[in-house]
């Protein structure tokens, strides 16, 4: 089975994807995740505002299968939470990766030196 894996984006080992924007990091599940997970029924997003630690968790998605925490790759400040989330969920099921869960203004950069590169973390899923 084949997923969808954007060259353009970071990733963690914990299935979560990074844009990287500037110091503004794009976060959202893989489709690895999301199709790994079935179909998703809530996602829980943290507070604009709030501050992640990287590795920290920052969320929950529920499918019917289970319940997964949500890890930021980044430490930095919640500026922004995808909303539509709450009443559409599915979109992460969907279209992962235009379904954005949260944006965060990134404090430390360098963190994102040890997030994996589309090829590592391809490899990282055959092994799973």
């Amino acid at each position: 089975m084949s997923h969808q894996v954007p060259s353009t984006l970071k990733y963690t080992k914990d299935h979560e994807w990074a844009k990287i924007e500037g110091d503004i990091v794009t976060i959202g599940i893989t489709d690895f995740a999301q199709s790994a997970l079935g179909d998703i029924v809530f996602v829980e997003l943290p507070e604009v505002g709030s501050t992640l630690d990287q590795a920290s968790t920052f969320g929950v998605v529920e499918s019917i299968k289970s319940v997964s925490d949500l890890y930021s790759p980044i430490t930095g400040e919640v500026v922004e939470a995808n909303n539509e989330l709450e009443s559409s969920p599915e979109l992460c099921n969907q279209s992962p990766y235009d379904s954005w869960i949260i944006k965060v203004k990134a404090t430390n950069l360098s963190e994102l030196d040890s997030l994996l590169s589309s090829a590592d973390y391809e490899q990282h899923c055959s092994e799973l």
